[in-house]
Order: structure tokens, then C-alpha cells, then sequence
């Protein structure tokens, strides 16, 4: 690797791990930006349009794919993701800056919603220009070992954010954090942007696109070659089913998922389960680069599948066994306690609320969603026509009242049978961040480990795989669009989307079968349509 080459990865790399920074702030703080910018609604729901938020986001990221990756067709891809970091930067500095519902009330989701939008767009126009300025630069056999860097990225990203937080809420405490210290990393980010924009501007364009464009052989309708041509749109729907949907959601939930199961399923605090994570995203961060450079020895093909087949087949040992660590007392009681909503079905209806625009009035609804925030496990009993609601706890009946927000006596009755209060002494909890070797801790930080190694096989080989699967001229569009869908709409929304399984179904693992569906079609599709590309000269016009 000469000089000028490692220059290339690192100011790309480098500034996209400040860029996926300012991304994923958000969705480390949702909570407590659901309590300041959602309060006027309960709890539960708060949670839900914090999600909602965070996924709108990743909504509005094909968008962003096709108009950058236009003008980075187009333009060039250095001054493209130039444009795209000032945006998300300014976006995140302005939600630092930005007053709550309390203060400016329903202007300030508004607005917060507007800059994920922002932020949304300008991360559908960066990764695509960075994989390929990348990829351009490389040479021939190395592609999977030059992209993986920009692969580590957001997983960076994310650790650094972990950090910039934990560091914050240490120096503060928790109380002064959720009042006011969660808009420092949002600040912070400013001076990221400063080093980020410094750095890109020392780029000069990629020697493939620029032999290109001196041969007059750019494209002057990048979305129509892209798009409506079948040859290369063909191309285009085998890299997003065949490859990068399955890569989304494995990536989600090895990470995203994970972190928000041990928040808000196992109750582990906020300090810790942010811990756990960043300590599992260290070890794993560098089997990306691991598993691009065994592409370029294997091919692309056999890693990116294999790893979503095993992620597919492993899910749901994996998440009991970190149960079975990170809140023992909760797999107990859901082991042995007993919960059910006896109702007429007929006043039963369906909680699935992906979105969280629907409001439940009904006691039978109410009653299992208040459970299913609590974490128990219940199932539904058929009661006589026009039944009242009954709540049972291993077959006793328990008082019950509307259970929007809050019903002590159920609280009081299934706390009594096993199920744990919040704080619980059994509720894994670090001390610090070298507090590792009590053994459920360790074992936590090691299957999380395996979740991030998953990742890494879907994620470490598919920036070069997108790159070849495509010609120059049309390239940074043509690749943009199926990762962001793949990413933005089957990964992003797939917190929300878990969440919305676990409370209509009562299981607190019956999310998983969202990955695990989406990534065992990827691994049927991607066995049968997707072409190998490690050997492909990506100099073609």
C-alpha cells in the first residue's frame, strides 16, 4: 500500500466514521430524546415515535442515494461526499442547539424529525461515494482489503459516539445527562465536522472517474441507465435481495437491536448496556478488515452468505443465552410464571404498532401492552362473550384497572411470583469500564462479540461486491440505492419492528423472526442469482 493510498482510506474512512458519529447519537440517546422531545405522551409511546424518528432517518436514505448519487456520478465523487458531511454535521450540531417540547412544544419534534431527514439524506449520498472513491484507488486483488476499511466506519461510528456519551454521562451523572449533558456530544460534533471538511478537501477526484470523464464517456442520465434499463436494474434488485438485505438486518441486530434488548427488555441501565456494546464492537471491529481481505482470496459470495446463514440459525440461542447472563431473574420468571389475558376475543385487538400512531383503548389492549413493557410473558385465554378483562398470575386472578401507563396490582402480583424489579441485584451492572471479568459480564461482552462477528462477514465484503457489480459511468448510483433500502428500510426499521412483534405477541424473542426471515431469503436468493464479482475490472465503462 503506498503513501497516497493509505492517505485515500484514511481521509475517506475518517470521515465517514465522524459522519456515521452524528448518525447514530441519535440512536444511542433515543430514550432520553423521547422524554425530552415526545413528553406530552406516555411512556411507552414516547419510546416508540423516539424509534419512529431514528428510523425516518433511514427512510428517506435511497433518497439521498439517488440524488448524490447522481450529482456523484455526474460531478465527481469528491466534492459529492464533500456536500453530503456538511450536512449531517450541521444537522447534529442544530439538535445540540435545539429547545424541547417542553419549551417550544410541538415545533420541536417537528424540527428534530426535519434534521433526521437531513441527516437521512446526506448518509444516502456518503457511503456510496466513499466505497467507490475507495474501491477506484485500489488495486487489482485488494478491493476487499482497501473497501473493508471504509467498512469499519460505522462501527466506529457507533463506538464513538458509545464513548463520547459514556464519557459525558460519567463527568455529569445521570441526572444532570438526561436534563441537559445529552446535547454535549451533539456539540462536539462541530469540531469532528471542521476535521472531516479539512481532510476532504486535500482529495483529489478518483483516477478511474477522471480517465473517464477526459474520455468523454461519463453518464449524462445516470438514473435512467441505472434504473430503467432492465440489464442493469436487474443487476440492481439481485444486490438488494440477494445480498444487502440480508447484510442490513444482521447488522442491526448484532448491534442496534442488541443494544436496545438490553435496555429496554432486560432493563439492564443505559451505562452498562452502552458498555457492553462498545466492548464487543472493539473486539469484532477488526474481522471487518479480516473478512474483506478473505474475499479477495474466496470471493465476496461465500462469506456474505454464510454469515447470514449463520446469523439466521443462531439468533435466537444467542439472545436466550444473553438473557440467561445480563437478567437471570427474568429468564426465571418467564421460565416459570405463569401470565394470562383472559378476555372475550371480540375486545381483543391486534397491537402490532410498528408505526406508534395507534392508541389502545380497549382493557384487554392496554393490559398486554403494559405487560409487554414490563418484559412478562403472557399469553391470551378466550373469555366468555362480553367478559370483563382478568388478569391471572399462575392462575390467580388479580385486580385490574385500565393499564395505559401504570396498574400496581399487576406490577405488585407479578413481581411477587419471580419477575424482577427495576435495579434488580441480579441485573448485570459495571462499575467502570474495565469492570470485565465478573463471568456473566465477560460471557455477556462474549456473545455480543458473536452478534458483531456476524457483522463483520456480511458487512466487511459488500462495499467491494456493490463497487464491482456495476460500470464507472453509473456506479455511485446504481450501487447507493440498494444498500440504503437494504440498510435504511429493512435494517433501520427493524428496532421498531421487533419491538411492535414483541408487544402483540406477548414473547419477548419474537422479534428475532424478523432477521432471521429476512436473512434466510437473502441466503436463497444470493445462492441462486448472485454473481461473484472478486475478479471483475471495475475500469469498465
Amino acid at each position: 500500500m503506498t503513501k497516497d493510498e493509505r492517505f485515500v482510506i484514511v481521509a475517506s474512512s475518517l470521515g465517514t466514521v465522524f459522519e456515521w458519529y452524528d448518525f447514530y447519537l441519535y440512536g444511542s440517546l433515543a430514550a432520553i430524546i423521547g422524554a425530552q422531545f415526545f413528553s406530552a405522551y406516555p411512556p411507552a409511546t414516547r419510546d416508540i415515535f423516539a424509534l419512529l424518528a431514528f428510523a425516518a432517518g433511514f427512510l428517506v436514505r435511497p433518497f439521498g442515494a439517488i440524488v448524490f448519487g447522481r450529482i456523484g456520478d455526474i460531478v465527481g465523487r469528491k466534492y459529492t461526499f464533500l456536500v453530503t458531511i456538511l450536512i449531517m454535521g450541521l444537522s447534529t450540531f442544530i439538535v445540540g442547539l435545539l429547545p424541547n417540547a417542553a419549551t417550544i412544544g410541538i415545533a420541536a419534534p417537528i424540527i428534530l424529525i426535519c434534521l433526521r431527514l437531513l441527516q437521512g439524506l446526506a448518509l444516502g449520498g456518503e457511503y456510496g461515494g466513499a466505497a467507490t472513491y475507495v474501491a477506484e484507488h485500489a488495486p487489482p486483488g485488494k478491493r476487499g482489503y482497501y473497501t473493508s476499511f471504509i467498512q469499519t466506519t460505522a462501527t466506529l461510528g457507533l463506538f464513538l459516539s458509545l464513548i463520547v456519551i459514556l464519557v459525558t454521562r460519567t463527568v455529569l451523572g445521570e441526572p444532570e445527562f438526561a436534563a441537559w449533558g445529552w446535547r454535549i456530544p451533539f456539540l462536539v460534533s462541530v469540531a469532528l465536522l471542521g476535521v472531516s471538511v479539512w481532510i476532504r478537501l486535500r482529495l483529489n477526484e478518483s483516477p478511474v472517474f477522471q480517465k473517464m470523464k477526459e474520455e468523454g464517456k461519463s453518464s449524462k442520465a445516470p438514473l435512467t441507465e441505472a434504473f430503467a434499463n432492465w440489464g442493469n436494474a436487474k443487476i440492481v434488485l439481485i444486490a438488494l435481495f440477494g445480498g444487502v438485505m440480508g447484510q442490513g438486518v444482521v447488522w442491526y441486530t448484532g448491534q442496534f437491536y442488541a443494544l436496545f434488548f438490553l435496555q429496554s427488555i432486560l432493563k439492564v441501565d443505559g451505562y452498562t448496556s452502552n458498555l457492553l456494546i462498545a466492548w464487543s464492537l472493539l473486539l469484532g471491529t477488526f474481522f471487518f478488515i479480516f473478512f474483506g481481505w478473505l474475499s479477495d482470496k474466496i470471493g465476496r459470495k461465500p462469506i456474505i452468505l454464510t454469515g447470514c446463514a449463520i446469523a439466521a440459525l443462531s439468533f435466537f440461542p444467542i439472545f436466550k443465552a444473553i438473557t440467561t447472563n445480563a437478567n437471570p431473574a427474568l429468564e426465571r420468571a418467564i421460565e416459570t410464571v405463569k401470565v394470562e389475558v383472559v378476555s372475550d376475543p371480540a375486545l381483543c385487538g391486534d397491537l402490532f404498532n410498528p408505526v406508534g400512531t395507534r392508541v389502545f383503548t380497549a382493557p384487554c389492549d392496554t393490559a398486554r401492552a403494559y405487560l409487554s413493557q414490563s418484559s412478562v410473558k403472557y399469553s391470551t385465554a378466550k373469555g366468555p362473550a362480553g367478559s370483563g378483562v382478568k388478569v391471572l398470575v399462575n392462575g390467580a386472578e388479580v385486580p385490574y384497572v385500565d393499564a395505559k401507563t401504570s396498574n400496581p396490582a399487576v406490577l405488585a402480583a407479578i413481581q411477587a411470583a419471580g419477575y424482577p424489579k427495576a435495579g434488580n441485584a441480579e441485573i448485570i451492572k459495571m462499575a467502570h469500564p474495565f469492570d470485565v471479568f465478573q463471568p456473566r459480564i465477560a460471557a455477556t461482552i462474549g456473545l455480543l462479540f458473536v452478534l458483531v462477528l456476524f457483522v463483520t462477514m456480511v458487512y466487511g465484503p459488500i462495499a467491494a461486491m456493490l463497487v464491482e457489480l456495476f460500470p464507472t459511468r453509473i456506479r455511485y448510483t446504481s450501487m447507493s440505492l440498494p444498500y440504503h433500502i437494504g440498510n435504511g428500510w429493512f435494517g433501520g426499521l427493524l428496532p421498531a419492528t421487533a419491538f411492535a412483534i414483541v408487544a402483540s405477541t406477548g414473547d419477548i424473542y419474537a422479534g428475532l423472526w424478523y432477521p432471521i426471515i429476512f436473512a434466510s431469503i437473502t441466503v436463497v436468493i444470493g445462492l441462486i442469482f448472485l454473481p461473484e464479482t472478486k475478479n471483475v475490472d471495475i475500469s469498465r465503462n
